[in-house]
């Protein structure tokens, strides 16, 4: 680790406001680093969302989570820098986003954002505005460590794996990763909590946790009217079952809101068919897939895709229980493509949502699933 002239080691923490990053910047602080706090601005006002009192990565509730951080930094003795990001968080998250539904695929934006914007944007625009630190720390519940015998450094699970966060961290690259800590990687989420009690931020300990980009809202406000073009509802064999209120309202595996109730069994979504605006539902049998495609996979433990077939664990989704299968490279999809043959056939395996492959506790590497050619 490098050291500044005073010997310490300067340690920039990206603060949300929550109990994670202020825990963060707190253990940081309690062992010795310079600290500072840094938090991101990416909300400007320009859609309409409305203010349901939350705290979220995105939207108009930002400025109270921005209050909390510096009121937190304020607390623990740190400076804090607010680091305007909204322009970049639009083309890279937002863009992203509103691209990927309008393709007929799920996207995920939490992977997205934490390498482009908030591992990416949000430290290269605080050293752009003079700001000077020898590592980014974040309050995400994962590891890292330098392998000397591969030369490389590695993700790992965190150690509570109910909140592991390696799956959203699966894109970050190797220079992302020599200068990244993550502190609470090394402790359960009731650790956390009891430590932030024990240190007097009791009030902050049973404070709701703040919500993903699109958990638990809507999110049509991102979209322009066309967008919620209806189209119709058809099965396996073409036959019309119903009408859609527009795809970007879909994703495959789901069930509740299709209108179909007289439909004599439970249907799925099955595909998004953004050619033709059509949702394609069939039942649960269908949902299955014994394999599935990915590209544009960032490796991490390795430099390349295995020559060889390599046995894996695979995660579908952050909820997903991890499934075992057979990697192999596929450069006949892209350049820097696999395909993953599963032991059990695994149930909504969704375009545009991330694969990510596991050895052990390290993330080998993950990419985008794609429906294959």
């Amino acid at each position: 680790m490098r050291s500044t002239e005073q010997g310490k080691i300067r340690v920039a923490v990206g603060m949300s406001g929550g109990v994670d990053s202020a825990m963060t910047a707190a253990l940081l602080r309690k062992e010795g680093y310079s600290v500072i706090g840094l938090t991101m601005q990416t909300w400007d006002g320009t859609v309409a969302m409305k203010d349901e009192g939350r705290s979220g990565c995105f939207g108009p509730g930002e400025a109270r989570d921005i209050e909390a951080a510096r009121s937190q930094a304020e607390r623990l003795g740190i400076p804090h820098h607010v680091i305007p990001l909204a322009e970049t968080y639009k083309t890279e998250v937002l863009d992203y986003f509103r691209r990927e539904y309008r393709s007929g695929r799920t996207p995920n934006p939490c992977a997205r954002c934490n390498q482009r914007v908030k591992f990416g944007a949000l430290p290269e625009k605080a050293r752009e505005l003079g700001l000077e630190f020898d590592y980014f720390a974040t309050g995400h519940y994962a590891r890292v460590c330098f392998d000397n015998a591969r030369g490389r450094f590695l993700l790992l699970r965190g150690a509570d794996l109910r909140k592991d966060q390696s799956y959203f961290l699966s894109q970050l690259t190797q220079d992302q990763l020599q200068e990244s800590l993550f502190p609470l990687g090394r402790l359960a989420k009731q650790e956390v909590k009891l430590l932030a009690r024990e240190w007097g931020w009791s009030a902050l300990a049973d404070k709701d946790e703040s919500q993903d980009f699109i958990e638990g809202r809507s999110y049509t406000a991102l979209f322009d009217a066309a967008d919620d073009r209806p189209g119709p509802i058809r099965d396996l064999q073409g036959h019309v079952l119903g009408s859609h209120r527009g795809l970007i309202h879909y994703t495959v595996g789901q069930r509740k809101g299709l209108g179909l109730s007289g439909a004599g069994e439970p249907l799925y979504v099955l595909r998004l068919d953004a050619c033709s605006n059509t949702l394609i539902v069939a039942s649960r049998d269908y949902l299955f897939s014994d394999r599935l495609h990915a590209v544009a996979v960032n490796w991490i433990a390795v430099e390349q895709a295995p020559e060889d077939p390599l046995r894996v664990k695979v995660k579908i989704r952050q909820q997903h229980q991890e499934a075992d299968a057979v990697l192999r490279s596929d450069a006949a999809i892209a350049p820097n493509a696999v395909q993953v043959v599963f032991d059990e056939p695994q149930m909504a395996v969704t375009p545009g949502q991330m694969a990510v492959f596991y050895r052990g506790d390290a993330v080998l590497g993950g990419g985008t699933i794609v429906t294959p050619p």
